[in-house]
């Protein structure tokens, strides 16, 4: 995957790599199931050199999707988390998803 990742530019690496890192913190420490998670829903993510500000990002669990808003700090090569903290918001009606770029 690292391979892969270096084929994109660093925010977007970024990006994929605090996205990973959200599937899995919500998996571990709520227990609910991710399958996919997006930085960019509502509002596009906030970059500083190496952290990452996703107030506006979703997760997809059991063909449903929540809103999430996280902050993520990087390793420089952006292929790695250093320090992750987040918030799971509400369920996102199904009626909005379309809106959103979000599918079942």
């Amino acid at each position: 995957m690292a391979k892969t990742l270096m084929k994109v530019d660093s925010d977007t690496r970024l990006e994929q790599v605090c996205d990973i890192e959200a599937m899995h913190r919500v998996g571990k420490e709520i227990g609910l199931k991710p399958d996919r998670a997006k930085s960019d829903i509502s509002i596009h993510p906030f970059h500083q050199g190496d952290t990452m500000k996703a107030p506006g990002a979703a997760f997809r669990s059991k063909g449903l999707w929540y809103a999430l808003s996280f902050e993520c700090t990087g390793t420089h090569d952006h292929l790695g988390v250093l320090a992750f903290s987040f918030k799971v918001g509400k369920l996102i009606p199904k009626n909005r998803w379309a809106n959103l770029g979000l599918w079942g």
